[in-house]
This record gives structure tokens, sequence and C-alpha cells, in this order.
């Protein structure tokens, strides 16, 4: 029985098999992967291994549903959910799993990640990564057409991240600034809310706060979600700075979304995650909202009048 899961949900992700491979050159603890291939086999295919699983889905279930159903087949004392375009620093695992108690959620330094880079078959030059048709950086060559994708997969070390919030609409932000809050002192540092793309913690919390919750729907607000359950439910929420992982923004031209999500599937997942938080509608909170704001008092985009109106529907209810 493996110590850590690493579940990967995904749908047509043609970068899925280069992170399988980045994790399993990485790992140096005793780490399965479990990736949901939902709604299409991968390609390129991933091959025989002995700590990879694969969950095939000839129709999509989606991605939440991909995560909890991965979780179930693990059996492993923590569980790290990654998207399926990432790459991760030697011994991330070790590391994760050294540092983390019983009640905390972690979450590894992140970098963007330089995946890859087009190269001009006419010139040799190379453009960073974007979508198709290349347009050559040299501009002393004239080719419009021949270039080739040459894999890098590196963090790009001037592009960190360790801090996120969420705004008074429940909306994932950055949060640069609190790198000089108190509470962000140190390896081990408290954080408010996390980019969705990774999170690591123990499958027995991961059960007791109820997964992923398919209400808010496939894709959406789910950062905000996880992080909320772990502080609502009395449990610590860090980001680890001895370890890192890095990620494939989907801002990339021709790199988009593999799901579906229209506003109306967006304003659903926001207006769920409302209800939920705001209202206090999840019964394993022990906390309310008012209390996360005010351990992290004063945030960016909220006022005195917003906490105050929390605060107010908190007594009402």
């Amino acid at each position: 029985m493996a110590d850590l899961s690493v579940l990967i949900p995904s749908r047509q992700e043609m970068f899925l098999k280069q992170t399988i491979d980045n994790i399993l050159e990485n790992i140096q603890g005793d780490t399965e992967i479990i990736a949901t291939l939902d709604g299409a086999w991968a390609d390129p295919a991933i091959p025989d291994h002995p700590r990879v699983t694969l969950i095939y889905h000839p129709e999509s279930v989606g991605q939440r549903a991909g995560i909890n159903e991965a979780a179930r087949l693990s059996k492993a004392k923590y569980v790290m959910k990654c998207d399926a375009h990432c790459a991760f620093a030697p011994g991330f695992d070790v590391a994760l799993m050294a540092d983390c108690e019983d009640d905390w959620m972690v979450i590894p330094r992140m970098y963007n990640l330089h995946a890859f880079d087009w190269e001009c078959k006419k010139c040799g030059n190379r453009t960073y990564q974007g979508g198709y048709p290349v347009k050559c950086a040299n501009k002393e060559c004239d080719n419009t057409t021949e270039f080739e994708r040459v894999m890098v997969w590196k963090p790009r070390k001037s592009r960190k991240t360790d801090f996120a919030r969420f705004d008074s609409d429940l909306h994932f932000q950055y949060w640069g600034s609190c790198g000089k809050r108190p509470e962000s002192q140190g390896d081990i540092a408290d954080v408010m809310c996390f980019v969705g793309a990774c999170w690591f913690l123990p499958r027995k919390m991961y059960w007791e706060i109820e997964g992923c919750d398919e209400g808010h729907g496939s894709w959406g607000q789910q950062g905000v979600e996880m992080s909320l359950k772990a502080h609502l439910s009395g449990r610590r929420v860090v980001v680890s700075k001895r370890t890192w992982f890095s990620h494939l923004f989907r801002t990339q031209k021709g790199f988009g979304f593999p799901y579906r999500i229209t506003g109306r599937d967006q304003r659903k997942a926001r207006e769920y995650s409302r209800w939920l938080w705001e209202g206090g509608n999840w019964d394993k909170a022990i906390h309310p909202l008012s209390w996360v704001l005010k351990k992290y008092w004063p945030i960016p985009n909220w006022t005195e009048e917003d906490l105050a109106a929390q605060e107010k529907r908190e007594r009402e209810r």
C-alpha cells in the first residue's frame, strides 16, 4: 500500500504523459499515481507502470467526480490532487509527507511552468510556448509554417506564488503582498486560499471534509472550496516553501479548458459557493466565514462594510 496517491483528473490533456513521467522521475517515497481519463484515452498513450493506475470513462463524468473516484480507489495515508500539466521538485512527495500534520492541508510553492518552445525548422530559432500557427521570433526569418514543439518542462523561477485569497465575491485572487505579514513568515506559512491546481492532505481528512463537492458542477471554485472546507472545519491551511510544483496556466493560446464551461456554468458554481460559505450551509463547519476573514484581516477587495454584512448574515441565521 502506497503512502501517497497523486490524483490527476484529465480530459484530452496533451501533457498528461509528460506530467506522469515527471512525477515518476521525482518521487522518492512510496508514491503512486491514479489518473482519470475522462471521456477519452490519453494521447500520447500512458505506458504501463507498476506505480500508475488509469481510470477510463468513455463518457465524461466531470473533473470533481474524477478526483473523487480516484480518491476512493486510494488506500494511501495521503492524497494529492494535481492538474495534468505540472512539474515537480525532486523528492516533493517526501517533503510534503514529512511536514503534514493530521489536520493540515498543504500546498507546495508554485512556479509557472515553461512547458515547451516552438523551434523553427528553417533557422533553428526558438519561440516561447503558445498556440499554432507560430511567427518566428527571428525577424529576419520568413518561416510561417514549419515549426516543431520542443519540450522544456522547467519551472520559471521568476514567476513564483506562495499566497492567495478570495475577494468579497468569493473569487480566487493572488495575494503577492501577503508575504510581508507575520503569518506568512517561515518555511511553513498559513494561507487564506490557494490555486486549485495542486493540494495535499491526509486521505482521512479528505473524506472528513466530504471530498470535492460535485454540487459546484464539474469545474470552478475549487481552490476556494477546499481551502474553506479546511478553515471552517478547524483545520490548518499552509504553504510549504520547502518544495514546489510548476503549473502551466491555460492562458496560453491554443491551450484552453478541455471541459465546456459556459457562462451559466460559471455563475452556477459561484452562486453555489456563496450559498455554501456566506449562507453557512456546510454542515461540517465549526467556524463561520467571518472567522476566516478576521484571521486574515485586512484583506484586499474587502471593506469593513463587507465584513459587517457577513457578520449580520451569520447573526440572522
